[in-house]
Order: structure tokens, then C-alpha cells, then sequence
């Protein structure tokens, strides 16, 4: 795969993101919060130095989750000035009556008409 070299945008969102999490780790270890993220330490410490400066959506969500930051927060934190606001989603409408199935039962759902 080849991987195409990062904008000098995205090289500063990394390095925003990274000085976030350094910030919201306070005075707790790399190491205890790499564990609860379910990371090794190595990837957050690259992470928070910049040298990853595109983490997967997942590795951000483990290590937001672990520091108890919002997604939403985070995004916020990271935007660089003048960016265009994130699109807000649209609202989700089940195709289904009530909560949504469980996987059990998933297959066996009526489509409303």
C-alpha cells in the first residue's frame, strides 16, 4: 500500500491532537493509559509525540474513551483555525418499530412499509 506523504495541515492536526492527549493524561502514566485503551504504550507515545500524525478512528475513540474525553471534544480540540465546522449527522431513523434488534433476532425484522 502505498502511503501518500501528509499536508502540513495534517501534520498540525496530529501534533494538536497529541499536545490534547498529553494535556488530558495529566499526572496518569502513558503506560496505565495505553492499557485501558487497549494500546501498547509504544503507539500512544507516538501518538502524543506527533510521529502519528493520522491514528485510526478506533485508536482515538480507545484512547478518548480511556481519558474520558468526548469524540466530539476532541474534534473540536484538534480543528485548526478557519477549518469548516463538521458536518452535523443526520437524524438516524430506524427501519424498525421500538429499539432495535438484537443480533439474535436481526434477521427476523419487519421493514416498516
Amino acid at each position: 500500500m502505498v502511503r501518500h506523504p501528509l499536508t502540513p495541515e495534517e501534520r498540525e492536526r496530529g501534533r494538536r491532537l497529541g499536545s490534547l492527549l498529553r494535556t488530558a493524561r495529566g499526572n496518569r502514566t502513558l503506560a496505565a493509559i495505553a492499557e485501558r485503551a487497549g494500546l501498547p504504550s509504544e503507539t500512544l507515545r507516538k501518538i502524543e509525540a506527533g510521529r502519528i500524525a493520522g491514528p485510526s478512528f478506533f485508536t482515538v475513540a480507545a484512547i478518548a474513551g480511556a481519558l474520558g474525553l468526548s469524540l466530539d471534544r476532541v474534534v473540536a480540540l484538534c480543528a485548526l483555525p478557519g477549518a469548516d465546522p463538521l458536518p452535523q449527522p443526520a437524524a438516524v431513523t430506524w427501519a424498525w418499530s421500538d429499539d432495535p434488534p438484537s443480533p439474535a433476532t436481526a434477521g427476523s425484522v419487519r421493514r416498516r412499509a
